[in-house]
């Protein structure tokens, strides 16, 4: 099947030609029928097979004919480098057409994306929050919407978007057409997007989602500790030009990048602590080609679309089957092939099996020749969570010991300082230690607080808020205030 026997506008074919789109893939020939059709859709495909070009080409096919000057499709993407990568695609698609599009995320300033929404561009690619920021005001009006696309719909529906996509929801006009774009569609996440899509057509759903053929994967089993030299160790004998490594959390992804960087690896990183143009810059120079390895974290990774990528590394085994499925679909994108490296400590087998589990295989284990894998590492990346707890149950025994040794010292000094147990030269009863007057104790109502220690302190009964007054003259605290009170 070409894209021609698709139907699609000839200015559009025109772009697929240039691109040098040579026939549609699999995702791109079940979906674009149906939404030529004008049908709500729910669909899923591997990352890299092409979905973002099969429900732009039908969405630009139709507004085409008709310029109205008002926005009348809108991508929602959960990060900000899935939407700039949107919006490239788009541009590359519309721009003989004369449509247009803009990017609505958070990071840059809003002033732009102000003017887009005035002029009323024709696709909006946008992130839930800074959608949101702009429906504040009147300028930010969507009557015309005509498209409505969720991408990467099981992260916008599963891990915490779902408050804020319905919330989006409230501002779109309810006539219109949904889609819903995702690698993986777990099945929770199906029953409610079920909600929000009318009669779709539903594509692949019932498949397990699985990697792409092309991917060649690997297994190295490997000490934590170790893991990093074995990175280095793999780049040194000739690992591919561009690698794509991914951590568990934000502050491994600097550690790594830290050690590789000391060791001569021209290395960046992109993570949700890093400014937009910091990761705007790091994206850059890793598809041109400046940075041979890119450490990044799930979700940051999302948009990161580099052509002939040829090694995702699992630095970390991930901690469900779905993201095992997006980290190495960054290779062997769009029928292509690549490799994906696993480095599994003794602790994460039990998430590695969990993922050959998902994909019914089991993956190759293989070792690096000359690799000293027992040797202590003069720098560790991250001491282990089990290190760790010892660590701080270590330390916990060794204070209990601490202060058990310290009040055995001053009872012992005390007794040396009054042998016979006569007490303080103060006149305190033999064997007693003086007792001095509490301090008020800290809370919201701080004069409650003082005047209840000056009346234990005077030796006056404490009756609390609301109480009965005392007997005394000033026992309802009015005499008390502004006044000294000596002790009796």
């Amino acid at each position: 099947m070409s894209f021609a026997e698709l139907g699609l506008h000839t200015e559009l074919l025109q772009a697929t030609q240039r691109l040098g789109f040579e026939h549609p893939t699999p995702i791109q020939r079940a979906a674009i029928p149906p939404l030529m059709q004008g049908r709500d859709v729910l669909a899923t495909a591997v990352t890299g097979s092409g979905k973002t070009a099969a429900f732009l080409l039908p969405i630009l096919h139709h507004l085409l004919p008709k310029r109205r000057g008002t926005t009348r499709a809108l991508v929602v993407a959960p990060t900000r480098e899935l939407a700039a990568q949107i919006a490239e695609h788009l541009r590359d698609l519309a721009g003989q057409t004369g449509l247009t599009g803009a990017a609505v995320t958070g990071g840059v300033a809003m002033e732009p994306q102000v003017q887009a929404f005035r002029r009323g561009v024709d696709v909006l690619i946008a992130t839930p929050g800074r959608l949101l920021d702009h429906f504040q005001y009147p300028y930010a009006r969507l009557d015309g919407l005509e498209y409505l696309v969720l991408d990467e719909a099981d992260r916008m529906l599963d891990m915490g978007f779902l408050p804020d996509i319905r919330r989006v929801l409230r501002h779109l006009p309810t006539k219109r057409r949904t889609l819903l774009f995702s690698a993986t569609l777990p099945a929770p996440i199906v029953e409610l997007a079920g909600d929000l899509l009318e009669n779709p057509v539903a594509l692949n759903v019932e498949r397990k989602s699985a990697p792409a053929a092309g991917i060649t994967h690997a297994v190295y089993p490997v000490p934590h500790e170790l893991k990093s030299h074995l990175l280095l160790q793999l780049l040194r004998q000739g690992a591919p030009r561009s690698v794509l490594a991914f951590t568990r959390t934000k502050h491994r992804a600097n550690r790594l990048a830290d050690f590789l960087e000391r060791n001569g690896i021209v290395c960046a990183r992109i993570h949700g602590n890093r400014s937009q143009a910091q990761r705007t810059e790091a994206l850059a120079g890793f598809k041109k080609g400046r940075v041979r390895i890119l450490v990044a974290t799930d979700i940051a990774a999302r948009g990161i679309d580099v052509e002939a990528l040829g090694l995702v590394v699992n630095f970390d085994v991930p901690q469900v089957p779905e993201d095992y499925i997006h980290r190495v679909g960054r290779t062997a994108r769009v029928e292509a092939t690549g490799d994906a490296y696993t480095f599994v400590s003794p602790d994460e087998e039990g998430g590695l099996r969990a993922i050959e589990r998902h994909m019914g295989t089991r993956l190759p284990r293989h070792t690096v020749a000359g690799f000293d894998y027992a040797k202590r590492p003069a720098e560790r990346l991250e001491v282990p969570l089990t290190e760790r707890i010892a660590a701080i149950r270590a330390r916990k025994v060794k204070e209990r010991a601490r202060a058990t040794a310290n009040a055995e010292r001053r009872a012992t000094q005390r007794s040396l300082a009054d042998p016979a147990g006569r007490g303080t030269a103060r006149g305190n009863p033999a064997g007693t230690a003086e007792r001095r007057p509490a301090k008020p104790a800290p809370g919201p109502n701080r004069a409650d607080a003082v005047l209840a220690w000056v009346r234990r302190t005077a030796g006056r009964p404490d009756h609390g808020p609301g109480g009965g007054r005392s007997r005394r003259p000033g026992g309802d605290g009015s005499a008390l205030r502004g006044k000294p009170v000596s002790p009796r």
